[in-house]
């Protein structure tokens, strides 16, 4: 696969980077990723992996875009108000960049159309709003030995880690959380400040991309914790739970 005089403009920053250059640019056009929710986590994932040129692009979510999406979920404009949000996700991505191939699967992830759905991308990045879609998706990543970038957001905060628990030293995501917690508020209960969804939905792009090109350290293995209110962030090791019935 040779880039065409119009990739290599549109790309250039990425070219002239020694650690991406022509080969990692084709490795990420050439990438199939599938983004879970196309919320507030969603909608900057999805828009910097269409910048970057990701050559095809799934969108999985049954919701509709509402006034109260739109303080945060900034893929989605007034407009848009009413419908799929998938319709308008892969509208905005065309947008963007028309050369991306956008599936669209206007369902809600469930046991009996995950594996169909999954299989087929090279990459998982989660930004769902809810437990029982998140343990579904790690145990479809461990089936398939797919990546799976993981994102989660509360009021002034996010989390952000990649699970590959297929790998026998590597953590999964039911390590970190085995059962479903009680007491978790959604953001429609607790508020969000919206730019902390932004921040931490960039920095899940920029973990995809890492994994798709195999730039630096992967956050596989580690949890990524950002605090918005003291403008820090802090990396722990997640450890493998040697007793885990998912990835063990």
């Amino acid at each position: 696969m040779s880039l065409n005089d119009h990739q290599l403009e549109r790309y250039a920053r990425h070219i002239i980077l020694k650690e991406v250059g022509g080969p990692g640019q084709q490795k990420l056009l050439k990438a199939k990723v599938l983004v879970i929710g196309a919320g507030g986590l969603g909608s900057p994932l999805l828009m910097y992996l269409a910048a970057a040129g990701v050559g095809t692009i799934g969108i999985i979510d049954d919701d509709t875009v509402a006034l109260s999406n739109l303080q945060r979920q900034v893929i989605h404009l007034t407009d848009a108000i009413g419908q799929e949000k998938t319709a308008s996700a892969k509208n905005s991505i065309n947008q963007i960049n028309p050369d991306v191939n956008v599936i669209v699967h206007n369902q809600r992830l469930c046991a009996e159309n995950a594996e169909d759905i999954i299989k087929s991308y090279h990459i998982i990045a989660d930004g769902c709003d809810n437990f029982t879609t998140r343990f579904l998706v790690n145990d479809m990543s461990i089936k398939y030995k797919i990546p799976l970038v993981s994102g989660a957001l509360s009021q002034f905060d996010g989390q952000l880690a990649t699970f590959k628990g297929y790998d026998k030293s590597l953590p999964c995501y039911r390590c970190l959380v085995p059962e479903h917690p009680r007491g978790v508020l959604s953001c429609a209960e607790a508020g969000i400040l919206g730019a902390v969804a932004g921040v931490v939905g960039t920095m899940q792009a920029v973990e995809v991309l890492k994994e798709i090109v195999g730039l630096g350290e992967s956050l596989a293995g580690k949890l990524l914790i950002y605090d918005a209110l003291t403008a820090t962030s802090r990396t722990i090791k997640l450890p493998k739970d040697p007793d885990c019935k998912y990835c063990n």
